[in-house]
């Protein structure tokens, strides 16, 4: 009689996603976390049956703005959860009282209640466990929350969604969870946007932005863990008639002042610039402006601008380590973070070597066909199932 009655709310099951996560306002936290939240709200009513409803738990900005997704019903929180200390406050003591009209209950970023319905089913999503790989490289406050939380909710949750290999490695080696439970899946990119462009639209874009004919182009947060400094002491190692000017694209983070320290101290700021934060609807057109992507980061969930630049034709240079050579793969070069040495030489190769450039845009290209967030919602519902399943199985 139990099977069926659980067969029956898989058949018809209501999911509540917790998205407070999801970002009002460009910045720096709009990225990230945003987008994989974003995406999925877009995608996952195709990826799901008809009759399976969802409803998503928002910020209280999100209701001025109107935020709709089809086919997901919203609901708001009644505090400003984009200020860290409400966002918990309404997690922990607020949210557990909406969770018992939910037949399944996803956190979408790391953390669920510590009280939760009885035998209410949860997945949670990790994208990576830098607060404990690197500890260094994080607020104290966001190391300490995470620390705190993150563990207990892995381990509370019947199924955790992990963004690539690499985090699901983390998370049995560090959070000592069976491999068994932990469900990978790739994040995407949206193909209508970020593609190949025009090249007389991509001319275009370069006179009305005042960009050079060839420059190298980094897109992402400016904080400790990009590893910026060494790409600066990596630059400022090439003759200075081998340096295209370097564009460190993206919105502040924390501990930023080291990067702006160094392009003085290497005397760089005639070549190194910093236009801040990019809006969405024109980093397609920075990555296909670009000659070269430089990603030099030392630790990554994914890495979704490495796919972004690939998708746009763009020849890529990043690390190998943690999730970045599932992601590029043979498409470009994969360089030890803390080999400055190396990573002057590949620049040497970047601005010398034409026949590299196009071979790593072609391959790149054939690498980011292979990432769509349709799959990424498809492997999601299959989550859901497997949780529901579990769910069986503990009878």
């Amino acid at each position: 009689m139990r099977y069926r009655h659980i067969n029956a709310i898989i058949a018809s099951m209501h999911i509540g996603l917790n998205a407070q996560l999801l970002s009002s306002q460009a910045g720096y936290r709009s990225a990230g976390i945003h987008t994989y939240i974003d995406r999925l709200l877009r995608h996952l009513p195709q990826a799901a049956p008809s009759n399976w409803r969802f409803s998503a738990m928002l910020g209280r900005t999100h209701r001025a703005l109107g935020t709709r997704y089809d086919g997901i019903t919203p609901i708001y929180a009644p505090l400003n959860t984009e200020k860290p200390l409400l966002r918990i406050l309404w997690e922990q003591t607020i949210q557990p009282a909406e969770l018992s009209a939910f037949d399944l209950y996803h956190a979408m970023a790391f953390v669920s209640p510590l009280i939760m319905p009885p035998n209410l089913p949860s997945v949670v999503t990790v994208y990576d466990l830098t607060f404990m790989r690197y500890p260094e490289r994080l607020s104290a406050a966001r190391r300490l929350y995470l620390r705190m939380f993150t563990a207990r909710s892995c381990h509370h949750a019947r199924r955790i969604i992990a963004i690539s290999e690499s985090t699901k490695h983390d998370l049995v080696e560090l959070l000592d969870l069976p491999p068994s439970k932990i469900d990978v899946t790739p994040l995407g990119y949206d193909d209508a946007i970020f593609r190949p462009l025009p090249a007389a639209d991509v001319a275009e874009f370069r006179r009305h932005k005042g960009l050079p004919a060839r420059f190298w182009l980094f897109l992402g947060t400016l904080e400790p863990r990009k590893n910026l400094v060494m790409l600066l002491n990596a630059y400022a190692a090439l003759p200075p008639t081998e340096r295209l000017p370097l564009i460190l694209a993206g919105g502040k983070g924390w501990q930023y002042d080291e990067i702006f320290a160094t392009i003085e101290r290497l005397q760089l700021g005639d070549m190194v610039h910093t236009p801040g934060f990019l809006p969405a609807d024109e980093m397609a057109f920075w990555y296909n402006s670009a000659e070269v992507f430089v990603y030099p980061s030392v630790f990554e969930g994914f890495g979704l601008p490495v796919l972004e630049a690939m998708a746009c034709g763009t020849p890529v240079i990043t690390t190998d380590v943690s999730s970045l050579p599932e992601v590029a793969a043979n498409a470009g070069l994969c360089l030890p973070p803390d080999d400055a040495e190396a990573w002057t030489q590949a620049l040497h190769q970047a601005y010398h070597d034409e026949i590299w450039r196009k071979t790593a845009r072609e391959r790149g290209l054939q690498r980011a066909r292979l990432f769509h967030w349709q799959y990424t919602a498809e492997l999601t519902v299959k989550s859901y199932r497997r949780a529901m399943s579990d769910d069986e199985q503990q009878l």
